[in-house]
């Protein structure tokens, strides 16, 4: 250290610490602030001061150059060829989306869709012509959200599918929404003009509300009226999708490393663990090494949407990719470069900034602590040599208290897009009748694992449009474990409601059968001197029966209940009274008295089956 150094360190001027050098041997050499202290000196100076000492080091920390890949930079015009055109379909559930693609590719995408709705992003390569055009088929559902948002944000032109019958419906409203957060051009399909309740110009015109503006309106939108069932207009919507293609200049460079975006993910039993990814720059090839977030792959194998292997995919192809070591993240970004230390950089940061969230709640925890040691260690202090008693138990770890009817699940889902939808749509379930608990979700089979944690937590497994392992299958038979298969979202969740409803608990309400007014309270004589309320009544609604049970409300407010012991006509004692006849009413209870104009309703209990007010569609 420097005389300047030492100054510094001990919050005093270099005259102080000139004045120490004075008492100390060999320091003649030293004069100018910035000359360095031998260490013996130092050790004499900081004595002379009464100060103590620890080492530390001085070396500058050696900061890490950012290890993380990013996009590269955009390539020369000389590099860019021309590339076909990303086209996302959009729009409500059932407004025809997948009947169009289905027409498009002359097969049956939608025979094959469970329940006949769309519930991944699918990606197909279609030629038209002389020209190529990628689409990809967004799910309708509301639940599928979050796949909408990745659709219309890795596209290059949104088709927007509205019926006519149906018109603007909450999911096209969501999409016109997406696609213009993502700065995509709209071209609008019309679909359904083939049904009798069609109507075109009433759909154009709710276009205007959402500031879609038909050309033959003045405006720049494409608008064209498709039947996707029959192939009505098909020509004339794929020749507005090159145009819209043509004005976009569409190009990419289809050499270097390469670029890319996740659609999908799902783990194969016989494949592996693959990724549907759309490529946006560079040519994929068998080898490439690949990052997407905290997941890497050497690619094995890449397949095309008709399961064929392919050697190759350049710009624009969506491709399965096989070879990653864990799933990526539908949404993430692909980028070829070197993988572990990207993932390893990842992961650190990931960690530095998860601890930087929870610092506050840390230091919090720790001032806590230290101001209740200060106070033990006071306490101890003062005691002496005597020993303080332990005043607390241990804390035992906490336990759930909750006794009422509960729901433990257990998700296994065949895509990660599949199973983030079906967990936003639990995550909208809450009731006080009923806890759910998820125990645990994953991509994938039924496996062993999952049984036992279903028997451990005496839960449900739902199994959404994935196999049971034969293994898993036999020892859930034989522990009567329950597995319920869905391939279908809501399907799916209405067993759940139902499951949850089940397990409540009978409610008991009341029916009530007669009313009557008192007209007045009249005091018969029964023994000596004992005097009993008897209630005379007009039966107003209704009939009153003898052995009903009974209530008496006054001034709004019911103030006593119970039964009878004597129902008399006259004089005559009845069973039952009927509508507009006179009574006299005892009640079990003798101590309560009636006055005029009370209430007394004839009622009975039984039980119901309660339902949770629950809607997750």
């Amino acid at each position: 250290m420097t005389i300047e150094d030492l100054g510094k360190t001990m919050g005093k001027n270099t005259d102080y610490v000139f004045e120490l050098m004075s008492y100390v041997n060999n320091t003649v050499i030293c004069k100018k602030p910035t000359d360095e202290l031998d260490w013996n000196v130092l050790v004499d100076i900081l004595a002379k001061a009464n100060l103590r000492f620890k080492l530390k080091s001085n070396k500058k920390e050696n900061i890490k150059e950012d290890q993380d890949v990013y996009p590269h930079p955009p390539a020369t015009k000389e590099k860019l060829v021309k590339r076909p055109a990303v086209v996302t379909i959009m729009g409500h559930v059932d407004h025809g989306k997948t009947t169009l693609l289905d027409y498009l590719r002359k097969s049956s995408i939608v025979d094959a869709e469970f329940g006949g709705i769309t519930q991944h992003i699918g990606a197909f390569l279609v030629k038209v012509k002389s020209d190529s055009i990628t689409f990809l088929d967004t799910p309708g559902h509301a639940a599928f959200k979050a796949m909408r948002s990745r659709g219309a944000h890795c596209t290059d032109i949104v088709v927007l599918i509205v019926a006519a019958d149906d018109g603007i419906m909450e999911q096209t409203v969501e999409s016109i929404k997406m696609a213009k957060d993502a700065n995509v051009p709209i071209i609008v399909a019309i679909n359904k003009i083939d049904k009798p309740n069609a109507d075109i110009d009433l759909t154009k015109k709710m276009l205007l509300s959402q500031n879609l503006i038909p050309e033959d309106m003045g405006g720049e939108t494409q608008v064209i009226p498709i039947s996707a069932l029959k192939g009505t207009n098909i020509d004339a919507l794929t020749e507005a999708i090159l145009l819209q293609a043509e004005i976009s200049n569409l190009k990419a460079d289809p050499d270097g490393l390469v670029e890319g975006v996740i659609l999908e993910s799902k783990v194969d039993i016989h494949k592996g663990k693959l990724s549907t990814a759309l490529i946006r720059r560079g040519t994929l090839k068998k080898g490439c090494i690949l990052t997407a977030g905290l997941a890497w792959c050497k690619v094995k194998l890449m397949f095309d949407d008709q399961q064929k292997l392919l050697e190759k995919a350049s710009p624009s192809t969506p491709v399965e990719v096989s070879g990653w070591k864990e799933l990526p993240v539908p949404g993430d970004q692909i980028i070829e470069k070197r993988a572990h230390e990207v993932i390893r950089f990842r992961t650190k940061k990931m960690s530095e900034e998860k601890a930087k969230q929870n610092l506050p709640e840390i230091q919090k925890k720790v001032e806590e602590h230290y101001i209740e040691y200060k106070k033990k260690l006071l306490q101890k202090r003062k005691l002496g040599y005597v020993k303080l008693k332990p005043t607390e138990l241990k804390q035992k770890e906490i336990i759930d208290t909750y006794t009422g009817p509960k729901l433990n699940i257990i998700i296994k889902s065949d895509v990660e897009g599949s199973l983030e939808a079906l967990l936003d749509s639990l995550r909208t379930y809450y009731s006080p009748l009923c806890k759910l608990e998820i125990v645990c979700y994953g991509v994938g089979t039924v496996s062993l694992n999952d049984v036992q944690d279903a028997e451990s937590f005496n839960a449900i497994i739902y199994n959404f449009n994935v196999d049971i392992l034969p293994e898993a299958h036999k020892i859930a038979v034989s522990k009567n474990i329950a597995i319920r298969s869905h391939n279908v979202i809501y399907r799916f969740l209405e067993d759940i409601k139902n499951e949850l409803n089940s397990r409540l608990p009978l409610k008991e309400v009341e029916e009530v059968t007669g009313e009557a007014v008192v007209l007045e309270q009249f005091l018969i004589t029964e023994g000596k001197k004992k005097k009993i309320p008897v209630a005379g009544c007009q039966c107003i609604k209704g009939d009153l029966k003898k052995s009903s049970l009974y209530k008496v409300i006054r001034n709004g407010e019911e103030i006593y209940r119970g039964k009878l012991i004597s129902m008399r006509n006259f004089k005559t004692e009845v069973n039952s009274i009927k509508k507009d006849q006179e009574c006299g009413l005892r009640f079990e209870d003798e101590s309560f008295l009636f006055k005029a104009n009370d209430v007394i309703q004839a009622f009975r209990t039984y039980s119901v089956p309660q339902q949770i007010e629950w809607n997750p569609y």
